[in-house]
């Protein structure tokens, strides 16, 4: 019995021996590379600038750019416009060269945009100019009245515009035309020192209220700064550190972002009502101006902002206004 049992469980192992064994798969073979040829031109002379063979499919606008710069040094790419059709528009750093209506053969028509200049450069310029030629204008004058509080308030408020520009904002643009600094500057300082001259004259008149209307408008100013602050902390939470995906800003816990709910641009809301209470505060003709100016200003960046909310995303809430609820 023993000796059956033995033959036949060789028997069983000589079977699953000399069973076939599956094959090995045969390796995949790589996907074949799409090259792309690039071809810029001279949007204005259409002039050929440069051919680039063999580009990767997954490159940016970026990559072609820096490319472009190597052949061509003088332009560097944040200089550079990159469009499909001579007038059209301007195409992002980030797009995919693959993700484009594009053949294997693309032309790109270049527009040079001249010097460019770092956006928290200007920023920061527009902002140490009005808060120097003011306390200029307080400290050399030896005939000022008392502790002027419109002074506080002024300089109060490009300090915290300088602070959020280099600890908080986050720009999505790094540069922006060099010329832009001379005419940003100009309107800024010029308005502080029209604005300086005037509160500080000896002959400047108190608001006709006394200290009454001077309070109120002081409450209204801190109110609005504060709530200016608030938004742009909201806004910078939105951001990834180098990140350009948008989303759509929505009211937090903290109050003062409430107004999400109906305006698209509350930091414009909030900086117009911190001008209302300083020209209540101040009195004074050339505020006043400059806050309508001003106004007009951030109701044309707050409609421009608030038209790309409503085209990026489809689900944009239909009840908020660029600027002013219900209103603007």
């Amino acid at each position: 019995m023993d000796t059956l049992a033995l033959e036949a469980k060789a028997t069983g192992q000589e079977k699953k021996s000399s069973a076939p064994r599956p094959r090995p798969k045969p390796p995949k073979k790589a996907k074949r590379i799409v090259y792309f040829e690039v071809e810029i031109v001279d949007a204005k002379t259409k002039e050929k600038l440069l051919l680039l063979d063999k580009v990767e499919p997954t490159s940016t606008i970026l990559d072609i750019k820096a490319l472009f710069h190597k052949s061509n040094p003088q332009w560097y790419p944040a200089r550079q416009s990159l469009r499909l059709d001579p007038k059209g528009k301007c195409l992002k750093d980030e797009d995919v060269l693959q993700t484009l209506p594009v053949g294997t053969t693309a032309s790109f028509y270049f527009s040079d945009l001249g010097a460019q200049i770092a956006w928290g450069t200007v920023f920061l310029s527009e902002c140490y100019g009005p808060l120097l030629i003011y306390l200029m204008f307080y400290f050399r004058l030896p005939f000022i009245y008392a502790p002027n509080l419109a002074c506080m308030c002024h300089s109060f408020h490009y300090v915290k515009r300088i602070l959020e520009t280099l600890f908080i904002h986050r720009i999505s643009h790094g540069t922006m035309p060099l010329r832009n600094i001379f005419k940003n500057c100009s309107y800024y300082w010029c308005f502080a020192a029209w604005m300086a001259y005037y509160i500080n004259h000896p002959l400047y008149t108190p608001p006709y209220y006394g200290q009454q209307q001077v309070k109120t408008a002081l409450i209204i100013f801190l109110f609005c700064q504060v709530g200016n602050f608030s938004i742009n902390i909201t806004l910078r939470n939105l951001k990834c550190p180098g990140s350009k995906v948008k989303k759509i800003p929505h009211p937090t816990k903290n109050p003062f972002t409430w107004i999400f709910a109906l305006v698209s641009c509350p930091n414009y809301t909030y900086e117009l009502g911190s001008w209302m209470g300083f020209t209540v505060m101040t009195q004074c003709l050339p505020v006043a101006f400059f806050t309508i100016v001003g106004f007009v200003l951030m109701t044309v960046w707050a409609r421009g902002k608030h038209r790309n909310y409503r085209k990026e995303f489809r689900d944009y809430p239909t009840l908020r206004s660029p600027i002013l609820p219900f209103i603007l």
